[in-house]
């Protein structure tokens, strides 16, 4: 069993849809490799619990170097160890991105990755609980449906988006992205539902299909121009398995750019510096490294039934014999879309309204009741980059995003924190609302006082991308069919891969690479 058709390597929110895809084909030998467990532990599955599996043993847990424009803060960045990985750590909104993403992808040179050539695949990918329509499937292996207890104060934090001068969108997939809304998850029966659960698990029914867990990839095995296998770490022995067509990276914007280079597919210098010779020499490999910068603004209120008691006894039996109640939260119930700066072709600027308070990733909590409107800046700029800090394959790479290195970013930031506390002081929202906790009183209106507050405790999206992205030999990694430049028989699929960030969260874009990559590999046999 140390030879297959096809290896794919990790088992997130885009290997899963690649390897389970490519072994509907019974002709053809699959193996998924993934790092972590197979297990799907209670905080995986319960909604609301997202944020209890960072910096435990289900968690890469890394941390970025000093960064220079947030007073060199270092900032802490969980990636899921686990089958599924990030689809089963996110909080589950399902955001497609605009139109304007993929027909600037497709303008710049990624043939194939138009809107209209991209739509098809969102809708096979889903089984929505709306229903088919222009814009939505139903019967695919990505359960999405509205929320099963949508929180009461959820509908007041609309309102006040609202009566801030923003329509109300129901379908931020649909026509258009501008406008406020309840976010779609994805869920089945208030459980949360990862590309494992839909595409590994039928898979596994499979005789064509092998899954291999508690597998670290410790570099490519390249003879000649050809990719011909993987070496791996398991259980303490190394082991060489060979693809006889093709090995596929889905290890994420950390890992893949980690691995390529670890087997000598990236910069030759900063190769050069770990003893790792280049086969070839591309500095785009961990280059143009992309996120969300992402600020929470925290507000106490009398609002009863938050999601400070979803932790109680209560609640738990409610979850556990219903799938009903607060656990099935994803915390951020809503959302909004829109411009910060004029003549952009789509919202920059993401707000999620959450029944709840959250700061620190979670880690920090409140004695008293509260909301939250949080800004995650879709239409970033900035870029950062990945790289070795060892040939060890163990070793943590090192990254810096560089986030507001552009100053229109700053702009975007500001203004949304001046719209959230906009929307705190509305008709809806002042007579439940008591004070201020994020930014808070001692940080007043100047831009001087604002700019200073997004520096000290701006954090991101969790949305890493870009750092293997698509585009020619000079300035990307993949071609638009997704095979790396310089070798043969290695593809990358993941959110590495996107040529710029989308405008919204980057699970079901990647879920489409997963199904673009299964086409195209498929075309190609």
């Amino acid at each position: 069993m140390n030879s297959f058709d096809y290896i794919v390597v990790g088992s997130g929110s885009a290997g899963s849809v690649v390897a389970g895809r490519l072994s509907e084909d019974p002709d053809c030998r699959v193996l998924l490799i993934e790092a972590g467990s197979a297990k799907k532990p209670m905080n995986v599955k319960i909604p609301a619990a997202f944020a209890t599996q960072f910096k435990t043993d289900q968690d890469w847990e890394y941390y970025t170097e000093p960064e220079p424009y947030l007073d060199n803060r270092v900032l802490y960045h969980p990636r899921a160890k686990y089958l599924g990985g990030c689809s089963g750590m996110n909080a589950m909104i399902y955001i497609r991105g605009s139109r304007h993403d993929y027909d600037s992808w497709a303008k710049a040179g990624a043939t194939g990755w138009s809107y209209d050539e991209v739509l098809p695949l969102f809708k096979r990918s889903e089984n929505n609980s709306r229903g088919a329509d222009e814009y939505h499937g139903v019967g695919g292996p990505l359960h999405i449906e509205d929320l099963r207890s949508p929180n009461p104060l959820t509908e007041t934090l609309i309102e006040g988006i609202e009566s801030t001068g923003l329509p109300r969108n129901d379908d931020f997939n649909g026509a258009g992205q501008v406008g406020v809304g309840y976010s779609q998850v994805t869920h089945k029966k208030g459980m949360r539902w990862t590309t494992a659960d839909g595409y590994v698990k039928p898979a596994l029914k499979r005789p064509n299909f092998t899954l291999m867990t508690g597998a670290h990839v410790q570099r490519l095995r390249v003879f000649g121009d050809r990719v011909v296998g993987v070496e791996i770490e398991r259980d303490g022995r190394w082991e060489f398995i060979r693809a006889k067509r093709e090995v596929v990276l889905s290890a994420g914007a950390f890992n893949t750019p980690q691995i390529l280079m670890l087997s000598g597919i990236g910069p030759a210098d900063h190769l050069r510096q770990h003893g790792i010779m280049a086969i070839v020499d591309n500095p785009n490999v961990g280059a143009h490294l992309m996120d969300h910068p992402f600020y929470l603004a925290n507000f106490e209120t009398t609002a009863k039934g938050t999601l400070a008691g979803a932790e109680s006894p209560v609640q738990l039996v409610k979850y556990l014999a219903a799938r009903r109640g607060l656990l099935t939260s994803n915390v951020a119930e809503a959302q909004a879309f829109f411009r910060t700066r004029a003549g952009e072709d789509a919202p920059d600027m993401q707000m999620f309204a959450a029944p709840a308070y959250f700061w620190d990733n979670g880690f920090t909590t409140h004695d008293k009741p509260a909301y939250a409107f949080a800004l995650s800046l879709v239409g970033s700029l900035s870029r950062g980059s990945i790289r070795l800090t060892s040939a060890d394959p163990k070793a943590k790479v090192w990254t810096r995003f560089n986030y507001f290195s552009e100053a229109a970013e700053m702009d975007s930031m500001v203004a949304g924190l001046e719209r959230a506390r906009e929307i705190a002081a509305s008709a809806p929202l002042r007579d439940l609302t008591t004070r201020e906790i994020h930014p808070g009183k001692g940080v007043g209106t100047s831009r001087t006082d604002l700019e200073a507050e997004i520096r000290r405790n701006v954090a991101h999206t969790y949305h890493p991308a870009c750092t293997a992205r698509i585009g020619t030999e000079t300035d990307g990694v993949v071609d638009p069919e997704l095979r790396v430049h310089g070798v043969l028989g290695l593809r990358v699929a993941d959110a590495s891969v996107f040529p710029t960030i989308p405008h919204g969260n980057t699970h079901a874009p990647s879920v489409l690479v997963g199904e673009k990559a299964a086409d195209l590999i498929r075309a190609a046999k």
